[in-house]
């Protein structure tokens, strides 16, 4: 290309002179009806601002101020004798069944009138968990002490808000606020099996709440299987009671064992326990099928934690049958807290550590009949704790559970 042509298109590509001015205009903010001078166009330092803009939060941030205010509506675990001011749509009653996600609450507290002549005392509503309760694992449980809100009176429906502190609380079958345990087994179909009667008195026992062994179906044996296991368990530190249900033998004795309290039956399958259930509340509902010839346990067996009031005041929780209790409470220094036939000797022992394998200066001997059962415990429980001590820190509670 010739020279004389280049410079002729930088000639033309080459801004005027007017139109600098008029980008030297714009950039000074011109306005229509100003007369600014070129001089005018030169940038001025802007004085800051006293209020800086912000910028947004962030939507974590939003979020968890939600979460707070959500958390904060909460109260705090309310005390045993706390009487808190109901509102119309509010009473407290008792957890009396669980299932899934809803639970079956008894109302025991006369609510406020309400407009449509809802509530009053022994009204059963069924209820959903309030959400926050389950963000916070604040569990509940079977014979929980509960507030409850949002209710409909006509549809019998509402919501648990919150949860009374507890008075005790048993882990196999969970329920709560329990006075007395009553361990149930029976003497024929299935046939009481030793070591698993001392776990199941073994977990009884590791919840300091006072128990009674019953031994039902004394029908299906002689006097002197019921005299030798008597003896048998005497020797074991029980008293216990020989019952049975279809004889209807010894029922009064425990009808006046269970009264005024919350009793939560345990035992293996197949015992007996629905049927002595249905008894002492005079029902003839929801009774156990005949025992299965084959396995020796009950056909329809119960599925889910029910508390159903006596007629004579108290409560029974009818559980789910189960042969290995967890005994996750028991501890290998507690272990020994649970066989009352050595309690004296317990108490004489020198050593607070002592696990009475044969320690040197243990007084306590191995001349009793379940001692080959606390060492298999023993065992047992140094195995669990030595896993969870590894799995310390790596895994939470209830997965090590």
């Amino acid at each position: 290309m010739p020279i004389a042509s280049s410079f002729s298109i930088l000639r033309h590509r080459a801004p005027s002179l007017h139109h600098q001015h008029f980008l030297l205009r714009s950039l000074v903010g011109f306005r229509r009806g100003n007369n600014l001078s070129i001089a005018a166009a030169k940038p001025q330092q802007q004085k800051p601002h006293n209020t800086s803009r912000r910028p947004p939060p962030s939507k974590n941030l939003l979020r968890a101020r939600e979460k707070l205010k959500e958390y904060s509506s909460l109260a705090p675990v309310l005390s045993l004798d706390e009487k808190p001011n109901l509102a119309d749509s509010q009473a407290i009653g008792t957890v009396a069944a669980a299932q899934a996600n809803f639970m079956r609450v008894v109302v025991q507290s006369e609510s406020p009138p309400s407009s449509d002549g809802g509530g009053g005392t022994g009204v059963e509503l069924l209820c959903v968990v309030r959400a926050v309760l389950k963000k916070i694992k604040r569990r509940v449980m079977v014979g929980d002490r509960v507030l409850i809100g949002s209710i409909d009176w006509v549809d019998r429906r509402g919501m648990i808000e919150n949860v009374f502190r507890r008075s005790s609380e048993v882990l196999d079958p969970p329920v709560a606020n329990v006075d007395h345990l009553l361990v149930l087994f029976s003497m024929e179909q299935p046939k009481p099996e030793p070591f698993s009667l001392t776990r199941f008195l073994v977990e009884a026992e590791s919840t300091g709440i006072p128990l009674t062994l019953a031994l039902n179906k004394t029908e299906l044996v002689d006097s002197q299987a019921v005299d030798a296991w008597n003896s048998r368990l005497r020797e074991w530190g029980y008293e216990p009671v020989f019952c049975s249900v279809g004889a209807k033998h010894g029922l009064d004795t425990l009808s006046s064992i269970l009264k005024d309290q919350t009793t939560v039956v345990v035992g293996p399958s197949g015992v007996g326990k629905s049927s002595l259930i249905n008894v002492l509340r005079s029902n003839t509902h929801e009774r156990v099928g005949e025992v299965s010839m084959r396995s020796g346990r009950g056909k329809h067996t119960t599925r889910h934690v029910s508390l159903l009031p006596l007629s004579g005041g108290g409560y029974l929780a009818d559980t789910p049958g189960f042969n290995q209790p967890s005994l996750m409470k028991v501890t290998k220094q507690s272990l020994q807290q649970t066989f009352p036939e050595r309690s004296n000797e317990l108490e004489k022992c020198s050593f607070n550590d002592c696990l009475h394998l044969g320690e040197q200066g243990c007084i306590v001997t191995a001349d009793w009949e379940r001692y080959p059962f606390y060492l298999q415990l023993l065992d047992e429980v140094r195995i669990r704790e030595e896993f969870q001590l590894r799995t310390f820190g790596t895994k939470k509670e209830g997965d090590v559970r």
